[in-house]
């Protein structure tokens, strides 16, 4: 019988750390070992599998990182971005690899994840959803083909996100800057107001939407003379990220030190 992959989970009580608790218990080959949660969590020392609304997991919610990294093979991390930068230390002493889902890093918390990365193997993503992995590639592939075209992305989430844009359109713009081997950040135009002046040649349009219970919605424009280009994910179900960060799970065990993404993980990132 194969060994269970025994998981920790960062962010516990939070929408998609309960989602991936309750993914976990759905596969014979996985484990949960430890839940991680902050010092001011209500829930601390409760069964993490019901908070989940799940069968018992017999695993408290803690805040000990260091225990519950102890006997773990990985790491998923859906928490906020000051505590996966500490959680990637923590995880980096321990040898054990990370996948981070959280969003909405500074600068300086990217290159702390980054350090943390020459130890051990991490996949960090503003998105795990495998569909969003292909969208991805294929952004890159239209912004590099469609260089006169201008490129405009639109995201909707649910009215208590709290970081915009979201990290799948910082993603979705990553990629099209690569197809234009631009830097994005020189490039991103996060907000219009007043007399903007003509578009700038290689803009990267941002336009964040926040209400209701929306899961998750992407698109991407390519605006070019006469005719527009639209490329577009619907995330339905919070399961389709949960699915994805246990695929990157498994993928990342024996993986050398180095930061990787979903692209990474499903085979799409050369070219």
């Amino acid at each position: 019988m194969a060994t269970s992959l025994r998981i920790v989970v960062a962010g516990a009580t939070g929408r998609m750390g309960r989602a991936i608790i309750r993914a976990i218990a759905e596969h014979e080959d996985m484990t949960l070992v430890g839940a991680l949660v902050s010092t001011s969590n209500a829930n601390i020392s409760k069964d993490a599998g019901e908070i989940a609304g799940c069968a018992p997991a017999n695993v408290l919610l803690s805040t000990d990182a260091t225990a519950d990294l102890r006997d773990a093979d990985v790491l998923i991390d859906f928490s906020r971005a000051e505590a996966s930068v500490e959680l990637a230390r923590h995880a980096a002493r321990a040898g054990v690899p990370d996948v981070i889902g959280t969003t909405g890093f500074t600068a300086d918390q990217d290159v702390a994840i980054t350090a943390a990365a020459r130890d051990i193997a991490i996949v960090k993503s503003g998105n795990m959803s495998l569909g969003v992995a292909a969208l991805s590639a294929l952004v890159k592939q239209a912004a590099k083909a469609l260089p006169e075209f201008d490129v405009e992305i639109v995201e909707m989430h649910h009215r208590m996100k709290r970081d915009a844009p979201s990290g799948t359109a910082l993603l979705l713009g990553e990629a099209a800057a690569a197809g234009r081997s631009v830097p994005l950040p020189a490039h991103a135009v996060l907000s219009r107001s007043g007399d903007t002046g003509p578009r700038k040649d290689n803009a990267i349009g941002f336009a964040s939407l926040r209400g209701g219970t929306v899961v998750g919605e992407h698109s991407v424009l390519f605006a070019g003379p006469h005719e527009r280009l639209q490329l577009s994910h619907v995330a339905e179900d919070r399961s389709i990220f949960a699915n994805g960060a246990l695929k990157a799970a498994k993928w990342i065990q024996g993986k050398p030190p180095g930061l990787y993404g979903m692209a990474d993980v499903l085979g799409l990132s050369s070219g």
